[in-house]
């Protein structure tokens, strides 16, 4: 008998591991923080978060990291002259749009890394090429060093001028999946359908942890 009990807690035990939802990875930079809670010292995680920008979008409107509050969202860089992986790029990510397309919940945020040539209004015709409409998905343009740094100290992707490659600049090709607190949850490479498969898969699954099953 007192075997059968242990077997059937050992049951309750594997469903209830089983069933437990899933949760995405935290990823960057964490910091072990000391805080009272209720007189009493708690140890808390800080983990790294999108700080505040100020960009302008493909319709000339400010965009801000206050843009995307309540949203997740799928940051990259690009520019509309690269010759290499932008146009892979782009079709992938189209799919995601198309998928997540008229849903409040989420957002997409493209910055160019060659604002000299990739003015707003280049970027409003390349939107309009690309079939953009309405405010879910900005292109955006700012100032390059601002960009650049946010690319690389925040969104933990990298830009590089190099005149001996197409196009003159080697950047990453990376999706990055913020959640609704600014912190990275994911990077995708966005030149693979697979990887771009499971960005859309992780997405989903994302939005579950705002929205759990009671």
């Amino acid at each position: 008998m007192r075997y059968l009990v242990s077997l059937l807690a050992g049951l309750v035990l594997l469903v209830a591991c089983e069933t437990k939802p899933k949760r995405l990875p935290i990823l960057g930079n964490r910091e072990a923080v000391t805080k009272m809670v209720d007189g009493k010292e708690v140890i808390d995680t800080v983990y790294q978060t999108i700080p505040d920008f100020k960009f302008w979008n493909q319709d000339s409107a400010e965009i801000s990291l206050h843009t995307y509050d309540g949203k997740i969202y799928i940051a990259d860089f690009f520019f509309t002259t690269c010759p290499t992986i932008c146009p892979k790029m782009k079709t992938q990510m189209l799919r995601v749009y198309q998928h997540f397309k008229g849903n409040s919940e989420v957002g997409f945020l493209s910055h160019t890394i060659d604002p000299k040539h990739d003015s707003v209004q280049v970027l409003h015709e390349y939107a309009k090429q690309l079939g953009i409409t309405g405010n879910q998905w900005n292109l955006v343009w700012g100032d390059k060093e601002k960009i650049y740094e946010i690319g690389q100290k925040s969104y933990m992707v990298t830009a590089t001028e190099d005149s001996a490659q197409p196009g003159g600049i080697v950047h990453s090709g990376a999706f990055i999946l913020v959640d609704k607190q600014k912190r990275i949850r994911g990077l995708y490479d966005g030149t693979e359908p697979e990887s771009v498969d499971k960005l859309m898969k992780d997405m989903e699954l994302l939005l579950t942890e705002y929205h759990p099953k009671q």
